[in-house]
């Protein structure tokens, strides 16, 4: 089968930790200990988040005298793509012995039209006093805004249309390689009135772009891997329990966190309600569970699912 496995940033920076390269190079090896049975009997595509360590690029690159202005949004995830994709690729190829892998730089197509651009709601990089933030608004071109008590700057969330590489990672899988791509959502990119590609400030949702790359590629399973176990229904309260199975319909009525378990719910309903196929949102340590039915918060057009048993490989591709 054919599974695309979505990494949170936590996988490789827990809360806590210090953003240390030996730090993350430990926790994408264990990351990978969790997902090496996937990649022995299946397809596997794995794509991860970079909010930690974009965000450490974007103040060095800030702070950096020897620099006119700090580098762009769009420069800066695709360094975190080859920094965390090599962490990533070593790792696997060390799970895997004999096994080919590849971590390719993506860019994920949006609109130029997206009204996310007028209406920039994503916060990046760190906190300043009102004073400050307008300043460096007026200096650098940046939209802030305010941020409990503090100001930071905000950029556009625009919905991904295709991951442009889609065809290049179709052909590595074809040919046994497991993939790693598609990291932070992907280097966001638009088609300027020329037709060429052009890098934008913005950030693109990284489960988003798993669940639109998942249903390009046809992927049998959508697995949005996170630190909780399941989604949970009535989240901190006393009543909170967890929901093992959803349809699409039914998932979207709870009353979920707008700011982080929002996201994923709605990018494994997506993936669910096109292409008929299971998305399951759960822990990175219980991949394997997961997708034997034994684990996690599982969406289905149904509702169901017993195990891989319940998936309809999707063959030719």
């Amino acid at each position: 089968m054919r599974i695309v496995a979505a990494l949170g940033g936590n996988a490789l920076l827990e809360r806590g930790q210090k953003p240390d390269a030996a730090i993350q190079a430990q926790n994408a090896a264990r990351a990978v200990a969790a997902l090496a049975p996937l990649a022995g009997d299946h397809e596997l595509v794995l794509t991860h988040g970079n909010g930690p360590q974009v965000g450490v690029l974007a103040l060095q690159s800030a702070s950096d005298p020897n620099l006119t202005t700090p580098y762009p949004f769009d420069v800066l995830g695709a360094q975190t793509q080859g920094m965390i994709g090599y962490w990533l690729l070593q790792a696997l190829q060390n799970s895997l012995p004999g096994r080919q892998v590849s971590a390719i730089i993506n860019q994920t197509l949006v609109s130029a039209a997206d009204p996310a651009f007028d209406n920039p709601t994503k916060f990046i990089g760190e906190v300043y006093d009102e004073e400050r933030a307008k300043q460096l608004a007026a200096e650098r071109g940046w939209t802030v805004k305010r941020d409990g008590t503090k100001w930071r700057r905000v950029v556009g969330s625009p919905r991904p249309e295709r991951v442009v590489e889609t065809r290049l990672i179709r052909l590595l899988l074809n040919s046994g390689a497991v993939v790693v791509c598609a990291g932070g959502g992907g280097v966001p990119v638009i088609r300027n009135e020329e037709g060429h590609l052009e890098g934008v400030e913005a950030v693109v949702d990284k489960d988003l772009t798993a669940s639109v790359l998942a249903q390009a590629l046809d992927a049998d399973a959508l697995l949005i891997l996170t630190d909780v176990p399941h989604v949970l229904r009535r989240f901190g309260t006393p009543e909170e329990q967890p929901i093992l199975r959803a349809t699409p319909a039914a998932i979207r009525r709870e009353d979920l966190p707008a700011g982080s378990m929002g996201p994923k719910v709605e990018a494994a309903c997506r993936f669910a309600e096109l292409t008929g196929d299971m998305a399951a949102i759960g822990r990175l340590d219980d991949a394997e569970d997961i997708l034997a039915g034994r684990a996690g918060t599982i969406i289905t057009p149904g509702g169901d699912y017993g195990g891989p048993a319940d998936l309809r490989p999707n063959f030719p591709r």
